[in-house]
């Protein structure tokens, strides 16, 4: 089975690593990349997405999306995470093609219309496309077969602040919109994409089954590491983005609670992802909200195997 997927996207290193196993995966179908601040800004986020898919040959629209949050003032960024451009500072050429004159909500609600109830929206960063979808479709849920978000943290503290994940954080308030649509979701946190550390060797292993698309990988990562090495004993990296697309190729991964969720949008708790997993509350502020489903555990050995092998074929 092929599923049809929209990438929502804020590259990014993580997020390149994730686009391409998106591009390898046979069982994936990329219809369009839909960007979004939040690791670099909404330009460049852009630009590094055409960047990516001029790089893996593929003809595919590339959208430029939400540059703000819906509240609040314009984001700092992260480029003491992913470097200067975005890519950990490899002077990677610029892109030679042009960006799609779609915005990342007219994209969706597009695709969402063309193909009824095929698509899975796959976000990977900050969701005020999808928010801002939403508004221009109400319907939208209706239309769509799923959507998988990585962000939030159940059950584990935050990393940007101590309850709150950044994805989630740089724009709450579209994230509370998007969590009390109806259409189902399927969240990957910090409580799974923390509980897998990639050690040095795992880039250098992408690089050997791809030497374009894993070399870059390998490339632009080191910088990464770095970032995520701080403190530790031995080096280590994380892959965050991944998770939601794995999900797709074998739902047997992970290891998923239903419940409902809350995003706390005030200055003290914002960008926190509360859940309360089914039977454990009766407050009528929880379960006004949809269900939910959260991952929880996922299978190292075999995720890890999954990344590798698709990158080789």
């Amino acid at each position: 089975m092929t599923h049809k997927i929209i990438l929502d996207t804020d590259p990014g290193i993580d997020d390149a690593m994730a686009i391409f196993f998106a591009f390898q995966a046979p069982e994936i179908e990329v219809l369009g990349l839909t960007t979004v601040f939040g690791n670099v800004p909404a330009t460049m986020a852009a630009k590094n997405g055409l960047s990516l898919v001029e790089l893996a040959n593929k003809n595919i629209p590339v959208c430029l999306g939400a540059a703000m949050p819906h509240v609040g003032p314009e984001s700092t960024y992260a480029h003491f995470v992913h470097g200067d451009d975005g890519f950990g500072n490899i002077n990677h050429p610029a892109p030679t093609g042009d960006i799609d004159p779609r915005t990342s909500a007219e994209f969706i609600v597009e695709m969402a219309r063309k193909y009824p109830g095929e698509i899975t929206i796959v976000a990977v960063g900050p969701l005020s496309n999808l928010a801002l979808a939403l508004k221009l479709e109400p319907q939208l849920p209706s239309l769509v077969k799923a959507v998988n978000i990585m962000g939030g943290a159940a059950f584990v503290p935050g990393n940007v602040t101590p309850v709150a994940e950044a994805n989630i954080w740089n724009d709450a308030y579209a994230a509370e919109i998007v969590f009390g649509a109806s259409w189902p979701i399927n969240m990957f946190g910090l409580d799974v994409t923390y509980d897998l550390p990639f050690p040095p060797n795992f880039t250098a292993t992408l690089r050997e089954q791809n030497q374009v698309l894993g070399g870059f990988v390998e490339r632009a990562a080191r910088f990464y590491t770095e970032f995520y090495s701080q403190g530790k004993d031995e080096p280590q990296c994380f892959f965050h983005d991944a998770f939601p697309l794995a999900y797709l190729i074998d739902p047997s991964l992970f290891e998923m609670t239903e419940g409902h969720l809350r995003v706390g949008t005030d200055p003290l708790h914002q960008g926190q992802t509360s859940f309360a997993p089914v039977g454990t509350t009766t407050s009528e502020h929880w379960l006004k909200m949809p269900l939910i489903r959260v991952a929880t555990k996922v299978d190292h050995p075999r995720l890890t195997r999954c990344f590798i092998e698709t990158y080789g074929k």
